[in-house]
């Protein structure tokens, strides 16, 4: 199956877990002002680096037999950002799809690359958000550039404000390839802007050409099981629209986890439990590692998955 049909008939996934905060912490590593790691790929020890995170990952699916999905380190590289850097002649995004397709094709595992963006502003800040049409025109050059390197789907991650996940998706629905749309969420079921999860699918489904699905991550599975739990009580005929999930092994609010010093984490198989019991009630057909997991959580996670399978 393609990814576009492995969502389709939710088909159990891995997805890779921190790549961002891993290298953030390699000794030797030292990230762009703007863009953070997106620049690795330029710098022998970095893409050496990098490469061994995204591998470490390929090394636990591997091990599982699940089809892996892995995404860009572009969450940064906006167009803004690369014209006011030393790269701006460089193609930064389509150079970080290139190195992920090599790591696939060395693989002989069955891997779907995702095309990474975020929002312009801080993740846990929703106060600066754009508004749908600037963000639209802001993240445009991004996804066509994205979509030029011809990954399997664009993936817009950590977005804390529906006004700027609507001129996201519109300008990742122009470039023709499925996309995803990934979400922080409060326990309450709400975007941390303050609109209801359920109002943004809603709003963002009834558009000429809608999100593939939608994701959530940088949010514990404790906070996404209490969000989930809404969802299913005030608009059930939306999980079949939930099918991404990378976890944090936090569960403490954005303002709380922007106000640590030190990244919390949790055990491999404590995580792994969590996940494996949202995957099985709801069918989620990806899950993975957000901040504080490792190669260790996703293979626990790989074991759980699987357990469930051969359980029924």
């Amino acid at each position: 199956m393609d990814f576009v049909q492995s969502i389709a008939a939710r088909r159990v996934m891995l997805a890779e877990g921190s790549v961002y905060e891993r290298l953030r912490r390699h000794p030797g590593i030292t990230f762009h002002p703007s863009m953070r790691h997106g620049v690795l790929v330029y710098d022998p020890a970095g893409r050496k680096a990098e490469a061994e995170v995204h591998a470490s990952y390929i090394a636990a699916a591997r091990a599982t037999g699940l089809p892996l999905i892995l995404l860009s380190d572009t969450w940064r590289a906006n167009a803004e950002n690369i014209a006011a850097s030393a790269y701006a002649d460089r193609p930064v995004n389509q150079d970080n799809i290139a190195l992920l397709k090599a790591l696939r094709d060395d693989s002989g595992h069955e891997i779907f690359i995702g095309g990474q963006s975020g929002c312009r502003g801080d993740a846990y800040r929703p106060e600066e958000a754009l508004d749908a049409d600037a963000a639209y025109a802001f993240h445009r050059p991004q996804m066509q550039a994205l979509a030029e390197a011809k990954p399997d789907f664009l993936f817009a991650a950590t977005l804390p404000a529906f006004r700027e996940a609507r001129g996201i998706a519109r300008a990742q629905a122009e470039t023709g390839l499925p996309y995803l749309l990934s979400f922080v969420l409060r326990p309450a079921g709400t975007l941390l802007d303050g609109t209801p999860w359920a109002d943004a699918i809603k709003a963002l489904d009834n558009t000429a050409t809608p999100p593939l699905g939608y994701a959530v991550n940088c949010v514990h599975p404790k906070v996404l099981a209490q969000a989930l739990s809404v969802l299913e009580k005030h608009a059930p005929d939306l999980l079949k629209r939930v099918v991404f999930f990378q976890a944090n092994t936090s569960p403490l609010s954005p303002e709380e986890l922007a106000a640590a010093t030190d990244l919390l984490t949790e055990a491999p198989d404590t995580l792994a439990a969590q996940i494996c019991a949202l995957q099985r009630r709801y069918a989620l057909p990806v899950t993975g590692g957000c901040c504080g997991t490792d190669e260790r959580h996703i293979a626990a996670l790989g074991r759980g998955l699987a357990k469930s399978a051969a359980q029924g």
